[in-house]
């Protein structure tokens, strides 16, 4: 009946446990649940540039992984600050001591004896190993916060980049568009003069093939920016087939800085930068750490013990006894010889720093080639935009032109069309020449190690 019973606690309580972990995951996941719809609705209306990467920030799963990752460093830190205080500890033990002989020895206490120790160590001196794990703890918690910030300017780049060129792929749609409209408009005069005789069918076969094909290229245009519009959806955190409404224009925004200063920005503010000289300070931490195997180890400790032969500490029975003891003292301990095992050690970690060192200078050149690159694509997309300006005001004077020889019946209706050809071409041109010049913007800001969530309002 007895075993019945605790087995139907048993079942109980796991019953329980299981209804508590059952709710909380509910509770959990209506509050996820929530959010993300809150996060949804804040999309609602059109979304410019800022918008995107801000809501990029605030709802993409890998930042908040990287977010979690750096407030554990910081929990490591304090762990290990606490290694610095002191440390409490107790015990409790009871013993019963059986011994078979003839007479039964009688000083035995028949219940057992039961001890109460509590024990208070301070460690005094380590080798300098507490202050070396508390400074390299201290430097991976920085370390973290740092590869935090360096996840954000990744997250920005790319969905910036892909915004833009989502605003590239709208304005091919609306360059194509316009051309098409044009090539209408020439089918339509071409047929009028056909059906008065004034032009041949060629011409009429002509301009209905040139609307074919603008019509082919359009689909293409347009199926790349859906294409555009999902994988700017996908790094938001939202549906590939989500309808936002992403709203901005190419535009030419000024970059005044110089390549001088652009460097001194990212030497001082790229995370990587400051990551790799962290990494070399991390590494010098952990060869101190290791060169602590050399010293003595100095520990102080202060113990108090209380014995009976009840479980409370008393004294009970004929053969029952109580004490109460303490000690306060220092213990050192020093490994002196170990076969060169701290040496070797200590050998190793020294090439680890001098690894690390090597590895920084090596990520600071290449930041340099990096930004020297960025820069001269930037200058030249900058005046591939002027170059571009001219092309698109030549191309539409030489369209019009051509467009009025052709109803003044002086000009043929292949110079309209290679006009209207080299008009779009020309519109293309100029639309690249922004978005190229935005994203190299855009990458120069992220080098630099500055956030910038909206380039299109600078």
């Amino acid at each position: 009946m007895e075993n019945t019973s605790l087995q139907f606690l048993a079942y109980f309580r796991t019953f329980t446990m299981f209804l508590t972990v059952f709710f909380c995951l509910f509770s959990v996941g209506q509050a996820w649940s929530r959010a993300r719809g809150q996060e949804t609705a804040d999309l609602q209306g059109y979304v410019n540039m800022g918008r995107a990467v801000r809501f990029a920030l605030k709802a993409n799963p890998d930042l908040g992984a990287q977010a979690a990752q750096a407030r554990a460093s910081e929990e490591g830190r304090k762990s290990a600050r606490g290694a610095f205080g002191p440390k409490l500890g107790l015990t409790y033990a009871a013993t019963k001591q059986v011994r078979k002989s003839e007479p039964a020895p009688s000083y035995l206490p028949a219940k057992g004896t039961y001890a109460l120790g509590m024990e208070i160590s301070q460690p005094v001196f380590q080798g300098f190993l507490l202050l070396a794990n508390y400074q390299k703890a201290a430097l991976q918690a920085q370390s973290d916060k740092l590869a935090l910030r360096k996840a954000r300017l990744e997250k920005i780049e790319a969905v910036q980049t892909a915004f833009i060129d989502f605003l590239r792929a709208q304005a091919n749609v609306q360059s194509q568009r316009e051309a098409m409209e044009r090539l209408s408009d020439q089918l339509r005069i071409t047929q009028a003069y056909y059906a008065t005789g004034l032009k041949p069918k060629l011409d009429v076969l002509q301009a209905e093939v040139d609307l074919r094909e603008a019509e082919s290229l359009l689909l293409q245009i347009e199926n790349i920016q859906a294409t555009e519009q999902a994988k700017l959806n996908t790094l938001l955190g939202l549906a590939a087939t989500s309808k936002t409404r992403y709203q901005g224009q190419l535009v030419y925004v000024p970059f005044s800085h110089s390549l001088e200063q652009c460097l001194e920005k990212a030497y001082r503010l790229r995370p990587d930068v400051i990551m790799a000289a962290l990494a070399v300070d991390i590494a010098g931490k952990d060869r101190k750490a290791v060169q602590s195997g050399y010293y003595p180890k100095i520990e102080a400790y202060y113990n108090i013990t209380g014995s009976g032969n009840t479980p409370d500490l008393q004294m009970s029975g004929e053969h029952g006894s109580r004490y109460t003891s303490w000690e306060v003292g220092a213990k050192a301990t020093w490994d002196v010889f170990q076969w060169g095992k701290t040496y070797y050690e200590d050998q190793k970690a020294g090439e680890l720093v001098q690894k690390m060192r090597h590895e920084e200078h090596s990520l600071r050149l290449n930041v340099g080639y990096d930004l020297k690159s960025k820069f001269l694509s930037l200058r030249e997309a900058e005046k591939r935009i002027l170059v571009a300006r001219a092309s698109v005001a030549s191309a539409d004077e030489a369209y019009r032109a051509a467009l009025a020889r052709y109803r003044e019946q002086v000009g043929t209706g292949f110079d309209v069309l290679d006009t209207s050809s080299k008009l779009t071409t020309a519109k293309f041109s100029l639309t690249s020449a922004y978005a190229d010049y935005l994203t190299a913007v855009a990458q120069l800001f992220v080098a630099m190690g500055e956030e910038h969530p909206d380039l299109l309002r600078l």
